[in-house]
């Protein structure tokens, strides 16, 4: 019937796991030749026809040092002044200084050049040589505190503000040679949307305790103000704000080691494409619900399911922004002139959908949740066994549809992307897409011609499973936890939700995570070496902001939306130091007691999140713990034995946990189920 006014899982290809599909060491490189000339051949790697804007410099790399083109990064050496963006600045990146792969495959810069700025959870990447941090006194990813000491050999300064920036500093663990291991500042708080960064490295010391000598660049330019014909005049003329910046606030730039800057991205640039497509899909409905189609209803006795009554599979139909018919995996968004993305006429997405309505819906009328799946998974994970004891305990109607973009779907092109990183923007356009497909569906379960009209979400009687007088909500896990930040401050129709296990960004997580060690082969065979793997991270992040968490954290906490936040203490696939970035990003609280004291290997545990005793009301973080050994605390996953059972799983599996988040549902309260102590989940 056609009506209308819309657990972290191992994806599968082919009855194979991704992991399998890629052990094969020594058919890596066919492997990557192969998949860049096939996604070559059926036109997906090919640019889209636009202007690109103009070069960031002739000569493309920065000056100041010379071991990596990109490097410092990111940096305004490669952006240039542009009156129209909220910035004043664009990003100007050329296919000369992006890194092309093994195959010498060139990266087309345009999608990186729609960006007014940089991440604002980007990591910052420089390489300096016999480096030693701990001799340097750098504060480590156990002391963030120690970032804003007055000194700290480096510093992190928002010009615009004037005020020292939380940071931990540390080495790629994952380099094979020191000669090519890249330094990285990653930010404990994501920076300040559309603000201005100097950063300043001094007193960086080597292993016998030695001061190390400036970059002659560097030297040159922060020493006496040089000649006009001098090559590095414009270099010295362009950094000259932020070393007086850097000055006033106490640095001394003439003896320090390095200094250079950079600018994040606004929010309306971050947001900017979903917003479009979110607007002008709803205004294409007039107010409609959203026309969908339901394709089976199967009722269960209660032999069959105790918890569920009844599973309703269907489609929405949404408007497509994407320029292929249907919009499959590896398609990217229809743009015009301008480079936004269009609806082409009569190009629809079928957004497919399952929905669980639990027994206790036919007694009293359910609330209505969206659900998110986990990495590269699928609707289907709505019929988990922890998403049923949630509907029946707590008479709840979950509805899924696909993270279209990073959905089982998508795992050959996931492997594309990572080939040649030229592919990989057609994953946050396509995920943007999968993300107005759940909003879609979450308008036809809240809109009293939707779903609550249809005899399938109807007792026998007529009497309505949906119940008119409960707001929306959203629950979603691992990838649903990451993906659902963006889905909860962008959608009209739910303000509150809970994101479990969840982190950002990915550009963080992946090489923490036990979840990527099936990919990095690939990602070791297109791009070999480790420095570069780190620009490359720093790469994919700038486009991935538009469809994750990391790219709506800032828009979320202006919103007074509420998130609870439910978070495995040493989770083997999500980080827990990307909740924390989150965490202190939302302006969340901690609830407390935290974790058994002595726990944590942190001098500060938790360190600029606030604790909160509960019950509170407002968006809150808690932590379960299984008993795992505490996470690595360098940027590996926690693989092997010594870290024994992944508790990625236990929140969600504990009845305490669920209760929990019912309550947040019903009064947007997190109370206290813990009896008072530290939270802890059974091993799953």
């Amino acid at each position: 019937m056609l009506r209308g006014g819309l657990g972290s899982r191992r994806a599968s290809t082919t009855g194979r796991s991704p992991h399998r599909l890629l052990r094969s060491g020594s058919g890596l490189r066919r492997l990557l030749a192969g998949t860049v000339a096939v996604v070559a051949a059926v036109g997906v790697l090919s640019a889209p026809a636009a202007a690109h804007p103009a070069p960031a410099r002739p000569g493309g790399c920065d000056p100041l040092v010379g071991s990596e083109c990109l490097l410092p990064f990111p940096n305004d050496w490669f952006t240039r002044p542009d009156r129209h963006s909220a910035t004043g600045r664009r990003v100007a990146f050329t296919s000369a200084v992006l890194p092309a792969n093994a195959l010498g495959v060139p990266v087309d810069p345009t999608a990186w050049n729609r960006s007014d700025g940089f991440s604002p959870g980007q990591a910052l990447l420089v390489q300096v040589p016999n480096v030693n941090l701990p001799a340097s006194g750098a504060a480590p990813i156990t002391d963030i505190g120690a970032s804003l000491a007055p000194d700290a050999p480096i510093v992190l300064l928002d010009t615009d503000t004037g005020r020292r920036w939380p940071y931990w500093a540390e080495l790629d663990a994952n380099a094979t040679s020191a000669d090519r291991q890249a330094l990285l500042i990653r930010p404990a708080r994501d920076f300040t949307e559309g603000h201005h960064y100097a950063v300043a490295l001094r007193n960086l010391r080597d292993a016998s305790g030695a001061t190390l000598a400036a970059p002659v660049a560097y030297a040159s330019i922060a020493g006496h103000r040089l000649p006009r014909h001098d090559p590095l005049w414009a270099r010295q003329r362009e950094l000259a704000p932020s070393l007086a910046a850097l000055r006033r606030a106490g640095v001394d730039t003439v003896r320090a080691y390095l200094v250079w800057d950079f600018t994040v991205a606004s929010g309306r640039n971050l947001t900017g494409e979903l917003d479009r497509i979110r607007d002008d899909a709803f205004r294409r409905l007039r107010g409609r619900a959203p026309s969908y189609h339901v394709d089976a209803v199967t009722n269960f006795t209660a032999e069959q399911d105790a918890r569920i009554a009844r599973e309703v599979i269907g489609t929405v139909y949404v408007p497509s922004y994407l320029s292929l018919p249907g919009g499959p995996a590896g398609s990217r968004f229809a743009r015009d002139a301008r480079g936004r993305p269009v609806h082409l006429p009569g190009n629809t997405q079928l957004a497919r959908f399952r929905c669980e309505i639990p027994r206790a819906a036919f007694e009293h009328p359910s609330r209505p949740a969206l659900y998110g799946h986990g990495l590269l998974g699928s609707r289907n994970e709505v019929g988990a066994g922890n998403v049923k004891a949630m509907a029946a305990e707590h008479d709840v109607t979950f509805c899924a549809t696909d993270w279209v973009g990073m959905a089982s779907d998508d795992v050959l092109n996931v492997i594309a992307s990572l080939t040649t990183i030229g592919q990989f923007p057609s994953i946050p356009d396509r995920l943007q897409q999968g993300i107005l497909d759940a909003l879609f569906l979450g308008r036809d379960l809240v809109h009293d011609k939707g779903f609550r009209a249809d005899t399938a979400f109807r007792t026998e009687d007529g009497r309505p499973l949906l119940d008119a007088g409960k707001q929306l909500v959203y629950d979603g896990n691992s990838q649903g936890g990451i993906v659902g930040g963006a889905v909860i401050a962008s959608s009209p129709d739910i303000h509150r939700g809970v994101l479990g296990v969840t982190g950002m960004n990915y550009s963080l997580l992946l090489n923490r995570s036990a979840d990527f060690t099936q990919f990095q082969p690939i990602l070791d065979a297109s791009y070999p070496d480790k420095l570069r793997q780190q620009v490359v991270l720093g790469l994919l992040q700038m486009v991935w902001d538009r469809a994750e968490t990391q790219g709506y954290a800032q828009t979320l906490a202006r919103s007074g939306r509420e998130v609870l936040m439910h978070v495995a203490y040493g989770d083997h696939q999500v980080a827990n130091v990307a909740a924390d970035v989150e965490a202190r990003t939302l302006g969340a609280r901690v609830a407390a007691p935290t974790v058994t004291p002595g726990r944590s290997p942190d001098r500060v545990p938790y360190w600029g999140i606030r604790p909160v005793s509960l019950p509170y009301h407002g968006s809150t973080m808690v932590v379960w713990d299984s008993g795992t050994p505490s996470p690595p605390t360098t940027d590996t996953a926690p693989t092997g034995a010594a870290y024994g059972h992944d508790p990625h799983e236990d929140p969600r599996n504990s009845a305490a946990a669920r209760e929990q988040k019912a309550t947040f549902f019903d009064t947007g309260t997190v109370v206290d189920v813990c009896g008072g102590r530290p939270c802890t989940a059974d091993p799953a």
